[in-house]
């Protein structure tokens, strides 16, 4: 029998560790935090077991940077960071520090141009990256998706994407994910959503999807096995939908969601769990959100003077009768699919993955209403649980397996609003607030608070967790904290 020297086995083992993590569909090193909300979106840190509880300004602080203004989450990923923000006016930059020490690594600026409407609280700095530990990957809304080297942050690619325009104005705040050789990226605007796919070496495109039938949001794709097949998906108005990751095409849609969808899916086995609330009830169609919002005069109907001039050829649409303004059903017919005419309400569900064709009635394994969810704030499933808060530190709690209650609608004492999304590890939940307080739960059947820290400034960015440190970004610093930091 043929012995392998000891270089050529380890040389041998590395191969085969590479191919493994090559053909998995989500591939992460180790304690890395690398897109929105850590693995698969999922705001878990697996193999942290001893994350700070208690931490401010002054206690457990391991560094902190100043940063600048900006609203996207830190990612981890080899014992780095990275962070945006905006260093003036009209200029981007993607910045790395070693997760450790919080060290400087490299800073890449780009110019913005002229910069579009937002709306408080986000900031033009709001994608947060995603990386494969080579290559960080960052969307920027004048700009279109980055790729950078994530040792030195020089520029490996751009690739130009259609501005997002808003009805409104909010402002776009979409995140990239990972998955195998691809960068996978949706935004749901009101002129042209759609999901894309690109080379994640070369930038080219390897598939792009319309989605005519979404109105504005911010879902991030997740992937989810079912059945022995992974797909992505992903929550916009009025429909969960499942896409082939290698085709862009769509296999399978749950008709179930409601108009305005801010919030993000999580995924535990083959199960995706989703809650939102978007305002008004059933009946509330786009028309009385725009009639709130963009009739300046309150003459109830709109101007075409009332809305930014990308929507012209959709205003022109929805003029029937041509007279220059938009009136009741007009307004509807302008801006929202007829075929997904959805209203508001709130919903949280469980609905099994995979599938074909229409699975709202198949693949609904359970749903409830009024129930507390948040608009903007993701759910969490761990330790069995559906965690949610909502504005005024309102939290509730559901089994994962059928819904049912096991605590409701109670208060972390921490009144305000909530954008950030709850994570969790080791046993523990960390709830950031907006008004820069981080509640912290034991996790279990009870609302259990450990600590209410305060770190001083707004939250309004997900933290992260690798290495039992915790990563806070705030309006305008970045902090980690761990357990007795010096």
């Amino acid at each position: 029998m043929h012995r392998l020297t000891a270089p050529a086995a380890i040389g041998l083992l590395a191969a085969i560790v590479f191919r493994v993590a090559a053909l998995s569909p989500i591939a992460v090193f180790g304690e890395d935090w690398p897109q929105f909300r850590g693995p698969n979106a999922s705001g878990i840190a697996a193999d942290s077991d001893n994350p700070p509880v208690e931490f401010s300004t002054e206690q457990n602080v391991a560094w902190s940077v100043d940063l600048g203004r900006g609203v996207a989450c830190p990612i981890v990923s080899e014992g780095r960071v990275f962070a945006t923000t905006m260093t003036d006016d009209s200029k981007f930059a993607v910045l790395s520090f070693d997760a450790a020490t919080g060290k400087p690594l490299w800073k890449r600026e780009f110019e913005t141009g002229e910069l579009p409407e937002i709306t408080p609280p986000n900031e033009h700095a709001s994608s947060t990256p995603a990386t494969d530990g080579e290559t960080v990957f960052v969307h920027f809304s004048t700009i279109g998706l980055i790729a950078l080297d994530a040792d030195d942050g020089s520029v490996r690619w751009e690739h130009p994407l259609p501005m997002p325009f808003y009805l409104m104005g909010w402002g776009a705040a979409n995140s990239p994910i990972v998955y195998r050789d691809m960068v996978i990226f949706n935004l749901d605007d009101d002129l042209n959503p759609y999901l894309i796919a690109l080379d994640k070496q070369t930038g080219s495109i390897r598939w792009e999807t319309p989605r005519p039938d979404m109105l504005g949001g911010y879902a991030v794709p997740v992937l989810c096995t079912a059945g022995g097949r992974t797909d992505v998906v992903v929550a916009g108005t009025g429909k969960l939908k499942g896409y082939d990751p290698e085709t862009g095409r769509e296999l399978w849609t749950c008709n179930s969601l409601l108009r305005t969808i801010m919030t993000s899916p999580v995924v535990v086995g083959d199960r995706i769990y989703l809650a939102s609330q978007s305002y008004g009830d059933t009946n509330r169609v786009l028309k009385f959100a725009l009639l709130q919002w963009r009739d300046t005069d309150q003459d109830g109907k709109l101007a075409k003077s009332e809305l930014e001039s990308a929507f012209a050829e959709k205003f022109e649409k929805g003029d029937a009768n041509k007279d220059g303004f938009l009136v009741d059903e007009e307004i509807d017919a302008a801006f929202q699919s007829p075929s997904n005419m959805v209203g508001g309400g709130n919903i949280i569900q469980s609905i099994k993955g995979g599938g074909n064709g229409d699975v709202t009635q198949s693949h609904m394994a359970w749903n409830l209403e009024n129930k507390a969810p948040s608009n903007i704030s993701s759910p969490l499933a761990y330790d069995g649980r559906l965690l949610l808060v909502k504005k005024g530190g309102i939290s509730a709690a559901f089994d994962l397996e059928d819904g049912s209650t096991i605590w409701p609608k109670k208060r972390l004492r921490n009144f305000g609003n909530y954008y950030a999304s709850p994570i969790a590890a080791g046993g523990r939940i960390y709830i950031p607030g907006e008004n820069g307080r981080i509640i912290v739960l034991q996790a279990g059947p009870s609302l259990d608070v450990l600590a209410k820290n305060d770190v001083g400034d707004s939250i309004v960015a997900t933290p992260a967790i690798a290495e039992n440190r915790l990563y806070v970004r705030t309006l305008h610093k970045l902090y980690c904290f761990a357990e007795d930091a010096q």
